[in-house]
């Protein structure tokens, strides 16, 4: 982000920048999927449900029956934790869209900085952004910040890294909104996350979820479309839903090449087949 805000404000380090001058980099976006699109199993999109709902409720409980006074920051915190291509980022998108609120999305690496001070610098930042595009804040790739603390910290980039965290704290206490976290695996969470937030596990899809995720994915424009066996495609196992969609593109891209004009079940199951090999071994 150095670069960035560099540019903006012309002549001026980045240690001189405003909070508002900082946050200028980072800009929300109308969601890019509907919650129709969410494929999750009942009981996890019931959890996803009824934590967006106090956004629906807030202004009753806040500040018609005065719980304002004992809580004056009511925040909605997430952790969408599981593998990637489960469908958090998607997830994100969806809840965005359905309490019609613009996304602000941002990884780790959009905050974290080769200089010291930066990072928590950044995090504020980026949370100033959120509230003032009233928007629910994404942060992906946020194993880093949400691990523990560390201790006998002896390099620089230790040091950065719990300062971010410390500053993290801080602003999720002062946030009046919508944060969602994305982490693939932690270990060992921060005990002062892991009790400010409530964590929803994204499992690898079950067959009952990949045959809805491979109709969603075939649009009826695309050609051959209606005579896929939807069945036969939802037993091929372990894949999410992220190699789903990259099997559909990747066969879709390769019928449009050729000239063949339609995509065949044999193209989708081939695709498949080959992002499974493409894999590193480690995986497989």
């Amino acid at each position: 982000g150095r670069s960035k805000t560099g540019s903006a404000v012309q002549g001026r380090s980045d240690d001189e920048l405003s909070i508002q001058e900082r946050a200028a980099q980072y800009v929300s976006r109308k969601p890019l999927f509907e919650f129709d699109f969410l494929v999750l199993p009942d009981d996890i999109r019931e959890t996803l449900l009824s934590a967006i709902d106090l956004v629906r409720v807030e202004q009753k409980v806040f500040e018609e029956w005065n719980l304002r006074k004992i809580e004056p920051f009511p925040r909605t915190a997430l952790n969408f934790y599981g593998p990637p291509g489960t469908g958090k980022t998607l997830a994100a998108h969806a809840l965005a869209s359905y309490i019609n609120r613009p996304i602000l999305a941002a990884s780790y690496a959009h905050v974290e900085s080769k200089f010291l001070g930066d990072g928590p610098k950044n995090i504020e930042a980026l949370f100033y952004a959120a509230q003032r595009d009233n928007a629910v804040l994404f942060i992906d790739e946020a194993d880093s910040l949400l691990s523990k603390r560390l201790i006998n910290v002896t390099q620089g980039s230790e040091l950065a890294v719990n300062s971010m965290r410390s500053q993290l704290l801080v602003s999720l206490e002062q946030f009046h909104g919508v944060v969602i976290f994305s982490t693939n695996l932690i270990e060992n969470y921060d005990r002062a996350f892991e009790t400010r937030m409530r964590h929803v596990h994204f499992p690898m899809p079950d067959e009952c979820s990949r045959r809805r995720i491979w109709e969603l994915h075939l649009p009826t424009e695309l050609p051959g479309s209606s005579t896929m066996d939807l069945n036969q495609l939802a037993s091929l196992d372990d894949i999410c839903g992220r190699d789903i969609k990259n099997a559909v593109i990747d066969a879709a891209l390769r019928a449009a090449r050729s000239g063949k004009g339609m995509v065949e079940q044999d193209d989708l199951l081939k695709a498949v087949e080959r992002l499974k090999q493409s894999r590193p071994r480690a995986e497989s």
